[in-house]
């Protein structure tokens, strides 16, 4: 049996488009707006919308290999700014938690609303985390109560880091899929997903996040206080069935995207992970390649080349690092590639998804850090993009799961283990 590794022709015309738009329209104002934090970018979001969506042949090459492309895109632009990347205006985000955890008439009936409004551009978020509720989303307290004067589900709570927060709840056309609870006490199983369109009373923007990295995002908190959302806003279906909250604590560590029940409840959120993992694997891969091109870029211009045919034992320590770190991005990069076909595939990812996160996670840590070190002062100055891959490079290993999360997703799966017993 023969293992290939070769992409399809549109997936390697896409490749080079995104490539082209990461060089053109990104790394120009790259600088730029990480100093300008919460400044709205707006040439690169008119730009994205009028044009850089529609690259590739209007997408055409997405027909061949699906969510691989996504990630090739993923990687591809965060090889020009990864907080630009995920400033761009798409409903991706939150359209996979509808994806993910809503019945196929929701899915037609939001995703068709989601793609455009008035010709604007419109940006969709998921709202996860709380300040009491990080790693843990069974944690969650934000809450809804379904009011039958008036069908409607109504929210409270809080939410905070929801990226793309600010665009998608002041935005026309944007919306946010918040997680609540209906019922704290019957725990996981009680955790449902709601769609919030921007602008809807009771949604408030508190404000963005000041950053170490990824400054160009907005990474916002928002406030629920009697949110109002019609009843067809819940994302699946309102049961709590008594024998899921009593098994949800088994159920959360099976895989998550075997569950073919119409009412996805917990589960159904989170394999919204399985699909947003390896795009946050691919996002990492693209700036280590980054930081490691300009490396080898800078070594070779000093008289520095790296020597793959010499022995080992002959090899410098600069050489040495060099591999290594090459060795790790194409491993994560294999990693994702895998995670993304097998969802093109409908196969069960969720192994794949939590291996490829936290390989890629740590692979771009190590990889901007050991960059800024070989290039010593160069390296730590603003005159220089490698600082800042470092800085944006660590969201990688926290966000969409932490790298310690994955890492017990990975061991639970391997071991068939459940959250009971391997925590």
């Amino acid at each position: 049996m023969t293992i290939r590794f070769d992409l399809s022709e549109g997936s390697l015309r896409a490749q080079s488009h995104y490539r082209q738009v990461a060089l053109d329209q990104m790394r120009p104002i790259s600088r730029k707006y990480d100093l300008a934090e919460h400044a709205l970018p707006r040439e690169w979001v008119d730009y994205w919308w009028r044009e850089g969506r529609f690259g590739a042949k209007g997408g055409a090459a997405l027909a061949n290999d699906g969510f691989v492309t996504i990630c090739l895109q993923a990687e591809q632009l965060c090889w020009g700014d990864a907080g630009l990347y995920l400033r761009m205006p798409t409903p991706a985000l939150g359209g996979s938690a509808v994806s993910a955890a809503g019945t196929k008439e929701q899915q037609a009936k939001f995703m068709a609303g989601f793609r455009e409004v008035g010709g604007q551009p419109i940006w969709g978020a998921m709202a996860i985390t709380e300040p009491h509720a990080g790693s843990d989303a069974a944690a969650i307290e934000t809450t809804a109560e379904f009011d039958p004067a008036t069908d409607e589900w109504i929210l409270n709570g809080t939410k905070i880091f929801c990226t793309a927060g600010e665009g998608a709840s002041t935005e026309p056309g944007g919306f946010v899929v918040v997680w609540a609870t209906l019922d704290k006490a019957a725990g996981r199983a009680a955790i449902k997903s709601f769609v919030v369109p921007a602008g809807t009373p009771g949604m408030q923007l508190l404000g963005c996040e000041k950053k170490l990295g990824i400054r160009a995002s907005d990474t916002a908190t928002l406030r629920f206080e009697n949110c109002r959302v019609p009843k067809d806003n819940l994302l699946g279906r309102a049961e709590v069935k008594k024998q899921e909250a009593a098994k949800a604590g088994e159920a959360s560590s099976k895989d998550s995207s075997k569950d073919s029940s119409k009412d996805k409840g917990f589960k159904g959120a989170m394999a919204t992970f399985d699909a947003s993992r390896p795009i946050v694997a691919a996002m990492a891969t693209g700036v280590g390649r980054a930081a490691l091109e300009f490396l080898i870029e800078e070594l070779a211009r000093q008289g520095v080349v790296i020597r793959y045919d010499a022995p080992p034992r002959e090899r410098t320590a600069i050489e040495k690092d060099v591999i290594e770190m090459e060795a790790d991005l194409q491993a994560a990069r294999l990693l994702t590639w895998r995670a993304a076909w097998m969802m093109n595939k409908g196969r069960p990812n969720n192994l794949e998804a939590s291996m490829a996160k936290a390989k890629a996670g740590l692979a771009v840590t190590k990889i901007t850090q050991k960059a800024v070190q070989i290039l010593g002062p160069l390296g730590h100055s603003r005159k220089l993009l490698v600082e800042k891959w470092m800085r944006d490079a660590k969201i990688n290993d926290i966000y969409e799961g932490t790298q310690q999360i994955n890492q017990l997703i990975v061991a639970r799966r391997i071991l068939d283990y459940s959250s009971a017993v391997l925590r």
